[in-house]
């Protein structure tokens, strides 16, 4: 990949620094992780080490000062390394930038420094059975007891659940002043009485699992409430534009390290005379992939740059359309990597058939590519809703 043009120079040595790190990994170490069941616990704590975990949250609350903007980086290289780590989008990005944003002094001073030094996980619970992309029909409910809040509802693939120390759980509360419901969120330490998780059965290879949670009468106190009750959407968002544009980071980084491998393999693989690199039927195609990836990558750089620079409008509709663009290059790029590579696309030897159903996630989630689009034809274009 070439140099990124709206980059600093810090952040282009950051850059360097984190692709060296997922060096010593990758992907073979991943593989190796999947098949014993266990975690990247190693990885993740050499980067906690190294300070790329809380890059992006505030100095003060032992982060690095930075934004998305280097989070994002730190996770596509790490992918283009072959061993992304998915917890760097809930933990630090939707949780730690909800929390830094909205959390009370005592909530930064409780869970920032942790979930920046790599000690503490958080995991994140919006998506449920009946509710899907639509956030407005979530049905997880939270009612006041006296000074408590009483939790009830479900949610599904919710990532890491059983490594994390509590889970950002998205309800809904009452507004007093018109009935309606809101969505609000709560912090839920994992031993929390009444909420219970169970493994949900994946034909996909990665380390992070995915969890159906139940809440049944969780009682928490006050102080579970992060933010202003009344901010609703406003504090949803705020965790849900970054988790866009790192699903783009962790999309961009998976298609690099396809295209990669598919390159070195077309450089070096003699059938006949030549290596089948320079036949076009292959070269073209593998050209079309790295100029996908390339133009992906400026728009997630561009809704991480709105994003950290506090323009929430913008980075929405960037966000969105970084998610949408990294995703589709990814699954190309995946897709005309194993088809390169013939058979040995196929193979455990190379590692890639694993991650065609992998690059397939990041049409799906957090948000699908059809909700993509009716965000931009109805948001952008100001064509009329159909829902």
């Amino acid at each position: 990949m070439s140099n990124p043009v709206i980059e600093t120079e810090e952040q282009r040595a950051l850059r360097d620094a984190v692709a060296a790190l997922g060096k010593r990994y990758g992907r073979d170490y991943v593989t190796r992780v999947v098949a014993e069941g266990k975690h990247t616990d190693e990885l993740w704590s050499e980067a906690a080490k190294l300070g790329y975990l809380g890059v992006n949250l505030p100095e003060e609350y032992g982060g690095g000062g930075g934004g998305i903007v280097e989070l994002s980086l730190v996770l596509e290289e790490l992918g283009a390394a072959g061993c992304p780590l998915l917890m760097l989008v809930v933990s630090p990005a939707i949780c730690g930038t909800v929390i830094a944003r909205f959390g009370t002094e005592e909530q930064k001073r409780t869970w920032l420094p942790g979930l920046a030094d790599g000690s503490r996980k958080m995991a994140f619970g919006i998506t449920e059975p009946d509710a899907g992309s639509n956030s407005h029909r979530i049905t997880t409910t939270a009612r006041k007891e006296g000074a408590d809040w009483v939790l009830n509802g479900r949610k599904v693939f919710i990532s890491g659940v059983d490594i994390a120390d509590a889970t950002l759980i998205v309800g809904r509360t009452e507004d007093a002043r018109t009935g309606r419901l809101k969505p609000c969120l709560f912090i839920v330490p994992r031993d929390t009485p009444g909420f219970g998780r169970t493994p949900i059965a994946m034909e996909l290879s990665a380390p992070e699992k995915q969890f159906e949670l139940t809440l049944d009468d969780v009682r928490l106190p006050a102080d579970a409430l992060v933010g202003d009750e009344d901010a609703g959407l406003l504090q949803l968002f705020a965790g849900l534009n970054p988790e866009r544009i790192m699903t783009a980071a962790f999309a961009l980084g998976m298609g690099r390290y396809a295209l990669g491998r598919a390159v070195d393999y077309a450089r070096t693989r003699q059938v006949w005379k030549e290596p089948i690199g320079t036949h076009q039927a292959l070269a073209h195609p593998l050209a079309q992939a790295h100029i996908e990836l390339e133009l992906a990558r400026l728009m997630m750089q561009k809704a991480a740059h709105l994003y950290d620079a506090g323009d929430d409008l913008g980075a929405g509709e960037a966000a969105n359309m970084a998610k949408y663009a990294a995703a589709e290059a990814a699954v190309h790029a995946v897709d005309q990597a194993v088809h390169t590579l013939g058979g040995n696309g196929l193979t455990q030897e190379y590692g890639l058939a694993s991650m065609i159903t992998a690059a397939r996630v990041a049409r799906i989630a957090p948000v699908s590519r059809e909700m993509i689009l009716n965000f931009v034809s109805h948001q952008s274009l100001g064509l009329p809703k159909s829902y």
